[in-house]
């Protein structure tokens, strides 16, 4: 990273971030409190947010928050029914799942942009390239989201992660900003075809 890459992150990005995230939690307080209720009838009182560890800038490990889309039904045997069946559709096509991830902003845990943070058993799987992602802070919504989100390979997804490393800065940031709005008022690439999430990595795909 340059150094005007630097003080890019470290004296606009944060800042502007951390004043976003207040304004937002604050504006979007009704969606918020709308979303708890609806998600704590249609999990039946298990909760509404789905608590996570994941990695973080420089692989540190933090919790992210969202709001727990999938529920507990099960079959007469008492096994998790398929994702698909489980999924609370409208929360997650509108991504309002993603709110409480504000207040991992305000913690400084994650950037509005940035390469999305995923599971830890990922790690060990990287290959040196893949793990650069890891160098700047991890976004609510990135340049691989915009260009695919769920719908393209893990590879191409790694490839645009590090894409956005080497060309942070302010005009990238807007980029991305304004097509994830696009991106989320057409509800665009929210399901890989075939899946109703994105397939697990495995190192290979």
């Amino acid at each position: 990273m340059t150094t005007s890459q630097k003080l890019y992150v470290h004296c606009v990005k944060r800042p502007i971030g951390f004043l976003g995230a207040l304004v937002a939690l604050v504006i979007l307080s009704p969606v918020f409190i709308v979303a708890m209720i609806l998600l704590y009838f249609a999990n039946k009182g298990a909760g509404v947010f789905f608590v996570q560890p994941r990695p973080g800038k420089n692989e540190q490990i933090f919790k992210a928050l969202k709001f727990k889309t999938m529920t507990d039904k099960r079959d007469a045997e008492g096994n998790l029914l398929a994702d698909a069946a489980r999924l609370t559709k409208f929360i997650r096509s509108t991504s309002i799942d993603e709110l409480p991830q504000l207040i991992n902003i305000l913690k400084g845990d994650m950037a509005f942009i940035g390469p999305r943070p995923l599971l830890v058993q990922y790690l060990p799987l990287y290959n040196e390239e893949q793990h650069r992602r890891h160098e700047v802070t991890p976004g609510m919504s990135g340049w691989a989201q915009v260009n695919g989100r769920n719908n393209i390979s893990w590879t191409k997804k790694f490839e645009y992660d590090v894409y956005y490393v080497d060309h942070i800065g302010f005009m990238m940031d807007v980029k991305v900003f304004f097509a994830t709005i696009k991106k989320v008022l057409f509800r665009d690439d929210i399901n890989q075809e075939g899946n109703a999430t994105m397939e697990v990595f495995n190192g290979h795909n």
